[in-house]
């Protein structure tokens, strides 16, 4: 069964599969609202005499289909093929100071798409914007994209030492090489700490200051947290937050504002200069995990398919290892205290200021399982919660083509006021907040088809009854049963 292409923006058909031979046909689906203010219709390509079928968490899609019920095959585009033609949005790099010494590096495409809307990628520990160059090439050439560095990591760590080393310190014959484990804060540096209020602070003033308009924002792991603090604490710079594997916890120690008498108990609070004791741990800690071994084998365990190309995201994490800063600046992350707002508090502050979220989970994330994104759900009933196996923690680098795929439906569906159908709901199904949709998605990737399952989660899905489910899945796998 051929794809047929109508236009130039990247559309998806649907094929449903019957055991049970069936006339083809060609269904019209509703329009596709453009930002141009022009629609285009789409086709949505069916077989066999169903729309549909909702299947169960630890169902096989193939499975059900052999067993006489029909089910549903999404094809989407793949990434942009140069090769064929296809033109890929180009990337340009740049760099705002927000303070002194403090530059602020980040990515950007598609912002000659003077009318779209705007996003904005966040990024998660340890990475940067290089980890979004899958969105910012796809998602560019309908959207202005952009992805920033957090100061402290990739590269916006500091362009100077924020340290100096008193005359008998820099005599020594131990002299470190690192910068941060000076005796003195340079004045610019006073006070500096890479924690969630200050990287919150920057994403202010990078909407406000560079893209000047509210955004679509969207975070993965660290970044998703962040997204979510930034739009309870700004919700009118915010259309739309997507989740992304977003971790529920950063900073164990209290926050000075919100705890000040806890937070004295806390000697060292991440800014500048590291203490004697900080500084040796810091080294023996930096020492293994700066080892390339080490960041492979953390990849390794965050990609679930390890058929993934990683090589680019591997050598620019080595890079920024590399830097003089890099050492330092990961001490004060990790030790800097917890945010105004817990992830909890921020979660029901958007909830409030009725921010609208999306929810995005890799099925086989080891570090943040989908359980917590179903913990948002029940939260938040009516937020669309989107689950991809086989994806790890990082969906957006190892299944691009599903996130893009996800993300054009999602704020085409808030664009047009709810007009547009959430994806998966192509097929207008009416009762569908009681279930689980399920899907098999199928796109082109260096010259083959690959194909992965892709669940939407009902508005009166219950938690409890998610819980029930991950814990049979689990069971399953560490006991050899049927593949969950």
């Amino acid at each position: 069964m051929e794809i047929i292409s109508l236009n130039v923006v990247p559309q998806c058909s649907v094929v449903t599969w019957s055991s049970k031979l069936a006339t083809k046909r060609l269904v019209p689906n509703r329009s596709s609202l453009l930002f141009s203010g022009v629609k285009k219709s789409r086709l949505v390509i069916r077989s066999g005499n169903s729309d549909g079928y909702v299947v169960g968490e630890n169902d096989d899609l193939g499975r059900i289909a052999r067993r006489g019920e029909s089910t549903s095959k999404v094809l989407i585009p793949g990434l942009p093929d140069e090769s064929n033609g296809e033109i890929a949005a180009r990337i340009s790099h740049s760099h705002c100071e927000w303070k002194p010494k403090l530059r602020v590096h980040y990515e950007k495409a598609g912002c000659d798409n003077l009318d779209a809307p705007a996003v904005l990628f966040l990024p998660g520990f340890g990475v940067g914007s290089f980890h979004y160059e899958k969105q910012l090439t796809d998602l560019g050439r309908d959207y202005r994209v952009w992805a920033i560095d957090f100061l402290g990591q990739g590269l916006s760590l500091p362009t100077e030492d924020p340290t100096t080393m008193t005359e008998e310190t820099s005599s020594s014959e131990d002299k470190e090489p690192f910068w941060g484990f000076g005796d003195k804060t340079e004045p610019w540096a006073d006070q500096l700490v890479f924690s969630l209020d200050l990287w919150r602070d920057q994403v202010q003033y990078f909407v406000e200051e560079v893209i000047g308009e509210p955004v679509y924002i969207a975070g993965n792991s660290l970044g998703g947290y962040v997204a979510l603090y930034f739009a309870a604490t700004h919700p009118h710079l915010v259309k739309g937050v997507t989740l992304l594997n977003a971790t529920p916890f950063w900073g164990f120690f209290p926050n000075p504002v919100r705890s000040p008498k806890l937070a004295r108990l806390f000697p060292w609070p991440g800014a500048f200069p590291l203490p004697e004791r900080v500084k040796k741990i810091t080294e023996l800690v930096w020492q293994k995990i700066s080892d390339p071994e080490s960041i492979a084998e953390i990849l390794k365990q965050v990609y679930t398919d390890h058929s993934t190309n990683v090589d680019k995201v591997f050598s620019r994490i080595v890079e920024v290892t590399q830097h003089p800063a890099a050492a330092a600046s990961f001490a004060s992350i990790m030790l800097a205290p917890g945010g105004e707002l817990s992830f909890s508090e921020a979660l029901s502050r958007c909830k409030e200021n009725n921010v609208q979220i999306c929810l995005m989970y890799g099925r086989e994330d080891p570090w943040v399982r989908p359980l917590w994104g179903k913990k948002i759900k029940k939260e938040i009933p009516n937020a669309p919660y989107y689950e991809i196996s086989p994806a790890g923690h990082c969906p957006h680098d190892e299944v691009p083509e599903v996130v893009n795929y996800l993300m054009r439906g999602w704020i085409k569906h808030l664009e047009s006021g709810g007009f547009e159908a959430l994806p998966l709901l192509e097929d207008t199904e009416e009762d569908w907040e009681e279930s689980r949709i399920g899907r098999e998605i199928e796109f082109p990737r260096d010259g083959w088809k690959k194909a992965v399952n892709l669940w939407l989660y009902g508005s009166n899905y219950t938690y409890w009854r998610g819980v029930r489910e991950s814990f049979r899945s689990s069971f399953i796998r560490v006991f050899g049963g049927k593949s969950a």
